[in-house]
């Protein structure tokens, strides 16, 4: 059993990862910033706690993530204005890692998508320009620091049931990544330490999701 902590809870995803992480035995802590939201949390089997990450310190964070064995940051802005996306999917995200290390939580799953890349060529005028800087910067930061991190990089979402099968990098050809099976990738990603290192890019697809994370070298 592992104490995981969900930065960003209530997402659809993060909803799903904790219903699928309570179900194999693991102990979770999930972030949402608005109390109204408990209910929910709660009905997934894991413990909500009530925190603005945009709000503190990687210090304040760091007494949350304390004792846990992996943090995965599933937060977003939402497409909100382009301050929030930096303050959330940026600044805060980079406060997490920052707090992770000074925790010694040394495992860290990073939601990002398919694409992102500090070359990631969106134009300045483009609405997801502050969203493609902010997830790139964030999982730079990663990169280089010393977590055991995987970054999840699925491509366009979408809200099917989980088949249960993706394909990764270049095989993938589908158009969307359902939300499920995203969740069910983390879950698997979280038991799999072959996994630490690497940035998985996937859509959904044809090969069964334990074996398609299995044969990551």
């Amino acid at each position: 059993m592992k104490r995981i902590v969900i930065v960003g809870g209530h997402g659809k995803i993060a909803l799903s990862l904790a219903e699928l992480l309570t179900g194999r035995g693991h102990h979770v802590h999930s972030i949402v910033r608005n109390a109204d939201h408990e209910a929910d949390v709660s009905a997934t089997g894991a413990m909500p706690v009530i925190a603005d990450i945009e709000a503190l310190s990687a210090q304040e964070l760091s007494e949350i993530f304390a004792g846990h064995d992996a943090v995965v940051f599933s937060a977003g802005a939402g497409g909100g204005s382009p301050e929030r996306t930096y303050s959330v999917d940026r600044d805060a995200a980079i406060r997490t890692m920052d707090a992770a290390a000074h925790a010694g939580v040394n495992r860290y799953i990073m939601v990002s998508y398919r694409g992102a890349s500090l070359d990631h060529g969106v134009p300045e005028d483009n609405s997801f320009f502050a969203y493609a800087e902010s997830k790139a910067a964030a999982d730079d930061h990663l990169r280089a620091g010393p977590l055991q991190y995987t970054i999840v990089g699925p491509g366009s979402l979408s809200s099917d049931p989980a088949s249960g099968k993706i394909d990764i990098g270049d095989s993938a050809t589908a158009e969307h990544a359902s939300r499920d099976n995203v969740a069910r990738v983390l879950a698997e990603v979280i038991d799999s330490d072959n996994t630490i290192g690497h940035t998985i890019e996937f859509m959904d697809g044809s090969t069964p999701i334990s074996d398609a994370i299995a044969a990551i070298a």
